[in-house]
C-alpha cells in the first residue's frame, strides 16, 4: 500500500509498550445462588458509590459471566470495600488487574 503519489510503500514497525496502571488492583464480585440482585445492587451502590444503574448493570454481569470487576484501583483502596462486600454475605476478591 502506498499513498497516492508516492511510489514508496508504507511500512509499520512492531514495537511493545509496557504501561504502568496506576490502578493495578481489581475489585472482583463473585455470583452465587444465595444473594438477590436486588441485594448486590444495593451493597454495590452503599459500598463502592455506583449508581443505580450502574449496580444494576454489574450486577446482571456478575448474573451472566460468574464474576466481574465492579472497580479498579489501589490495593488498601479496594480490600476495605472487598471486606465490606463479603461481610455482607457477597464473595468478593481484590486482584492484580490483567
Amino acid at each position: 500500500m502506498a499513498f497516492a503519489g508516492s511510489s514508496k510503500p508504507l511500512q509499520f514497525e512492531e514495537t511493545d509498550v509496557a504501561v504502568m496502571s496506576e490502578e493495578p488492583y481489581s475489585l472482583i464480585v463473585w455470583n452465587d445462588e444465595v444473594n438477590t440482585f436486588e441485594w448486590v445492587i444495593e451493597t454495590l451502590m452503599d459500598v463502592c458509590g455506583h449508581s443505580n444503574v450502574q449496580a444494576e448493570q454489574c450486577a446482571y454481569l456478575i448474573h451472566f459471566k460468574g464474576k466481574y470487576a465492579v472497580k479498579q484501583g489501589a490495593y488498601e483502596d479496594l480490600k476495605q470495600n472487598c471486606d465490606d462486600i463479603t461481610e455482607r454475605g457477597i464473595g468478593a476478591t481484590v486482584e492484580v488487574t490483567a
